[in-house]
């Protein structure tokens, strides 16, 4: 990209960063247009001598190696052990992949172990309250006895175990663990997903009605594990009272209660003072009187305290 080689919409493009969209945009390299691989959905009955990755160290056969045909570029989802069988969904959608694996999702997938010995009820309670395995009890579970058989002289206990983990070799190390050792196992269901007539190492596309129901498993649960985002906000603070304001001199009168006199003339009633006479001319005259008392009994406090000496004699 650095080198010139890819263009966006006959842009050149030199930032790693830039994104677009194959099946919107006209994506180039070296002037070839790289076209949008269509999303595939393939469920495999896998059988037992197959490793689920697309490649191994120890040259081992891979469940590639039974998608004949197939030429997107499709991976497991999940895991499978090599010594067992069952269902097996590959896809190119790496974010269904994703939402499908992670254990925060917790999609069920449902087992049929055959162990040894027939488990009381007892251990089936332990298996469902969670075994320690690696210093960690593993989630709850749902298990059941599902049918008792012989084989030569052993018990053969059918156990159908419903787990929501992905931990390695699970199902095994939990039987293990309660002394029922595993000698068979086939994982029968993937969240919504079961064909009890696909043959063991055959493999079908999902038809859109599956594509669909797992696409909303994997959407419901993302939801519902999804952290909520909320504003970060001031801590809150005890709200106290306010306390009341008195009026000022100049709200008291706007706040008296209104009456009507006989004629319906509408008049400000003062409740502090009935006597007070309503007409502004009066309360003037009266304001009036009262300064001028005022006034006459401060001269008169003035000559009454001074010596007859010191009066003035007019």
């Amino acid at each position: 990209m650095r080198e010139g080689r890819v263009s966006v919409n006959g842009q050149t493009v030199l930032d790693p960063g830039v994104k677009a969209d194959p099946e919107q945009d006209d994506v180039r390299v070296d002037g070839r247009r790289v076209k949008a691989q269509q999303a595939r959905y393939i469920l495999l009955n896998k059988p037992k001598g197959y490793v689920t990755t697309r490649s191994d160290p120890q040259r081992r056969p891979t469940v590639l190696a039974l998608l004949e045909g197939v030429r997107e570029y499709v991976y497991p989802v999940g895991r499978l052990d090599y010594d067992s069988e069952g269902l097996l969904l590959l896809t190119n959608d790496g974010e269904l992949a994703a939402r499908l694996t992670h254990p925060r999702h917790e999609v069920a997938r449902v087992y049929e172990a055959r162990v040894r010995g027939i488990p009381d009820a007892r251990t089936l309670e332990r298996l469902t309250r969670g075994i320690v395995i690696d210093d960690r009890r593993t989630a709850p579970a749902e298990v059941r006895l599902v049918r008792e058989t012989h084989e030569g002289k052993y018990d053969i206990g059918v156990l159908e175990m419903t787990i929501r983990e992905g931990r390695n070799r699970q199902v095994r190390r939990m039987c293990e663990a309660v002394g029922h050792p595993v000698f068979a196992l086939r994982r029968i269901r993937i969240g919504p997903l079961t064909d009890p007539k696909l043959p063991t190492g055959g493999w079908r596309d999902l038809t859109p009605r599956e594509v669909a129901s797992l696409q909303r498993v994997a959407g419901s649960l993302a939801a519902a594990h999804e952290p909520v985002e909320t504003p970060a906000s001031q801590p809150e603070r005890a709200s106290t009272p306010r306390r009341k304001r008195s009026p000022r001199p100049h709200e008291r009168e706007s706040q008296r209660p209104r009456s009507r006199d006989a004629r319906g003339t509408t008049t400000a009633s003062d409740s502090r003072n009935p006597r007070e006479s309503r007409n502004p001319r009066d309360r003037d005259d009266r304001r009036a009187s009262g300064l001028g008392q005022q006034a006459k009994h401060r001269r008169g406090a003035k000559s009454v305290g001074k010596p007859a000496h010191k009066r003035k004699v007019r």
